[in-house]
């Protein structure tokens, strides 16, 4: 396939991504690389991420990191022809590796250079499995640091948040739900795993936001969290073993139950035949089985890329320069800077 090649970079959190892509005149995306440094190991002692810590590991990996996305490609940075790196939202000094890594890569090369969203990118991802997104779609980002309902009109320029969290995301419940259960961090993965051996059904924990009054596309995870947080430590009063598996199943299936929920009704309500399932919790085994059942029922496509795309990465990036490039989209300045509380609405910078 000829066309435009596009370098994206990610840094916005613990991971250092970079990938690569071919778009032509069609539309057509081709995924050609998608390499990511992972830092997590280094915050798992903490528990959680240590901007300080990923601002380093970034810094360290950015250069071996873009070595390897080049070798996959069998390319070399003369040719590509335009850059996009995540300005936002993320960790500040993690934003700057990356932002300031990619402007010195554009200028050196005199290629256009694009300043993009993150979580926009998470929406593009789907596009490298399984091609243009359907407009209108909705989309459904769940991550560490974010659970929201998105309408996408146009990738490149028109994403409308219908619904968000008010407090915890889903998967900062998972990671502090996995503290409570002696499971190791990011909790998304060890919960789902001991989740498979325990009844969904064992303990009620409620499911926040779901009331007559209460915002019907907005979440809430704290309350969840800290309904799991009184029962362990009840069960652990009386002298009794905490059934992990059962815990682990029952708040799993209290945030399958409502993140499925909600974006099934937003779809139906906004008249939209299509729903997308991105972010980091979007590997969730019971949230895709769960969505997959309901959008069936209710005559709604479902699309969920692969686990590796649903996690941050560069390819995400570049797929959203590559729409933006077709779009023939102003690119950002070499002043560009990090905006860590970038909001939805601003696809590019």
């Amino acid at each position: 396939m000829t066309g435009k090649v596009v370098l994206g970079i990610e840094s916005s959190c613990d991971e250092t991504g970079v990938g690569l892509v071919r778009v032509d005149n069609s539309g057509a995306v081709e995924l050609l690389a998608d390499e990511v440094a992972s830092s997590v190991e280094l915050h798992a002692r903490y528990g959680g991420v240590v901007p300080e810590v990923a601002s380093r590991a970034h810094l360290e990996a950015m250069v071996p990191t873009m070595h390897r996305a080049l070798r996959t490609a069998d390319l070399r940075l003369a040719d590509v022809d335009a850059i996009a790196v995540t300005c936002g939202p993320g960790l500040a000094g993690a934003l700057l590796v990356g932002v300031s890594a990619a402007k010195a890569y554009a200028a050196a090369l005199d290629v256009p250079l694009y300043g993009v969203n993150h979580l926009a990118g998470h929406v593009a991802a789907d596009t490298l499995e399984h091609g243009p997104l359907p407009k209108p779609c909705l989309a459904l980002l769940v991550s560490g640091g974010h659970s929201q309902l998105l309408r996408v009109d146009e990738l490149a320029s028109k994403i409308t948040e219908i619904g968000s969290t008010i407090d915890d995301a889903a998967g900062e419940a998972y990671d502090k739900v996995a503290r409570l259960l002696d499971l190791p961090y990011p909790g998304g993965p060890p919960i789902d795993k001991a989740a498979r051996e325990g009844d969904p059904r064992a303990i009620a924990f409620p499911r926040g936001m779901t009331g007559p009054r209460d915002a019907k596309f907005d979440f809430s995870f704290s309350g969840l969290k800290t309904a799991v947080a009184r029962w362990v430590e009840a069960r652990e009063r009386s002298g009794e073993a905490v059934p992990v598996a059962d815990v682990a199943a029952s708040f799993q299936e209290a945030v399958a139950d409502v993140l499925t929920a909600k974006a099934v009704r937003a779809a139906e309500e906004l008249g939209i035949g299509t729903l997308v399932i991105s972010g980091g919790v979007a590997a969730n085994s019971r949230l895709s089985a769960l969505a997959a059942e309901r959008c069936a029922a209710a005559g709604i496509q479902l699309r969920v890329p692969r686990p590796r795309l649903c996690t941050d990465n560069g390819a995400m990036i570049a797929a959203v320069g590559a729409h933006l490039l077709l779009a023939g989209s102003a690119p950002s300045s070499l002043e560009l800077s990090a905006n860590p509380a970038l909001p939805v609405h601003t696809i590019s910078v």
